[in-house]
């Protein structure tokens, strides 16, 4: 039988491993996109097919997610996003071995959808779990934990992926079909060890969080009052609308920055040197913002969440026109500094756009993780435009992304 209720300490140290976790899952992407490249021969378009798979599953998915948190509550909507993560890890292992890249697409889909649940619940429980005025800070340490996850997933994980030759498209082409055929089964199956280790993590850390109740919130929502309610009742809030829209923006450049990060630093022009060394930058990259989470976490306890939400996003636009208009390590430095500066602006928006929600807070938190599909919709446009201009110049959609979170930071997010 599951243990009585936590401490609310004991409680967010475990909420905070399992935001490890999901950090680490999602940054896999970024390591598994140069991979998957090489190994279909894709252009930029169609290997952005795999955030598109991604970050659409949230979309799709936010909606039954945040009616699954109504129904079951926070515990088991946790419990059960990890087991599904689970089973989209495993997919990856029957997905390498036929060597297939839709059944790669569709193992990122159900990873995504367990990811999804785990965002719906678990942001809203660290934001509610205490006194209201830390929200944004106690989210912030939660992140900082999730991009702990980002950091160790590369310098861990990534060389296990990458550590294969690759080999470009023409050379590919010159082997004989036979050759072709054994090496794209040998560089698929790169990621079956990894992916396996992973799954059997998930499914540990669910069963630490059915061993023990976490704490009941003290909110004025409830199963009833929430019913009550519809999401366009949130999104009649000024500050949620154009707070989804903030998310949207944010997590597509995010992600569209950390997917092109390897093929644009390992250039020859930029930093000239291989994908597998230009995959430690990934972890430079999601490190800054390690670092940030955390002054974040003490800034915001004296400091307006919002002031700084817009100050983080001018630097962060600033360091986008530095990648632009650089080559060699000034460009490198540029564009893995964003991380740092990206550091705050997940968990601010979302804690500014769910505040004093009351009732609609389930809902209001469905909507804002239903933004994450940007993470899905700029990549893919970031690499239609890569394809036609070039991925340095394609660098302008984060630029105007950082612009609009500029706008919500000192503006938007204190509409009522």
């Amino acid at each position: 039988m599951p243990r009585s209720n936590a401490s609310t300490r004991t409680a967010l140290i475990v909420i905070n491993a399992v935001f490890l976790m999901w950090g680490l899952m999602t940054v896999l992407n970024d390591i598994l996109i140069p991979h998957l490249k090489g190994l279909f021969t894709l252009n930029y378009f169609e290997v952005m097919l795999v955030q598109f798979t991604f970050f659409g599953a949230y979309f799709i998915m936010s909606v039954p997610c945040s009616a699954l948190l109504a129904r079951i509550g926070y515990r088991a909507t946790i419990i059960t996003g990890l087991l599904v993560t689970a089973v989209g890890a495993v997919l990856f292992l029957p997905a390498a071995a036929v060597s297939s890249y839709p059944l790669f697409l569709f193992a990122f889909f159900i990873m995504a959808s367990g990811i999804t649940a785990l965002q719906v619940a678990a942001n809203p429980y660290v934001s509610l779990l205490g006194e209201p005025r830390l929200a944004s800070s106690r989210l912030n340490l939660a992140q900082m934990f999730n991009s702990v996850g980002t950091v160790l997933g590369p310098y861990i994980i990534g060389p296990l992926i990458l550590s294969g030759a690759t080999l470009g498209a023409a050379a590919l082409a010159a082997l004989p079909e036979a050759e072709q055929v054994a090496y794209r089964m040998s560089q698929a199956r790169l990621v079956q060890g990894p992916y396996l280790v992973l799954t059997v993590v998930l499914v540990l850390l669910a069963l630490a969080i059915w061993l023990f109740r976490l704490p009941p919130l003290a909110t004025s929502e409830d199963a009833s009052a929430a019913s009550e309610h519809r999401f366009i009742d949130a999104l009649r809030h000024p500050r949620v609308a154009l707070g989804v829209v903030a998310i949207f923006v944010y997590v597509g450049a995010e992600v569209s920055i950390g997917s092109f990060l390897i093929n644009f630093i390992a250039r020859p022009d930029i930093g000239n040197i291989s994908e597998a060394a230009a995959a430690h930058y990934v972890a430079l990259y999601w490190g800054g913002a390690v670092v940030g989470r955390a002054v974040g976490w003490l800034l915001m306890k004296v400091l307006d969440p919002r002031t700084l939400l817009g100050v983080f996003a001018l630097i962060a636009g600033l360091m986008v026109i530095g990648t632009m208009a650089s080559h060699g390590n000034v460009a490198v430095w540029a564009v893995v500094s964003i991380g740092l500066f990206n550091s705050i602006m997940f968990p601010t928006i979302f804690t500014l756009g769910i505040d004093n929600m009351g009732p609609l807070t389930g809902r209001a938190s469905g909507l804002m993780i239903m933004g994450i599909v940007g993470g899905a919709v700029l990549p893919i446009a970031q690499g239609a435009l890569a394809d036609q201009i070039g991925i340095q110049h394609a660098f302008v959609i984060p630029l105007l992304c950082y612009v609009y979170i500029l706008y919500y930071g000192f503006k938007g997010s204190r509409l009522a």
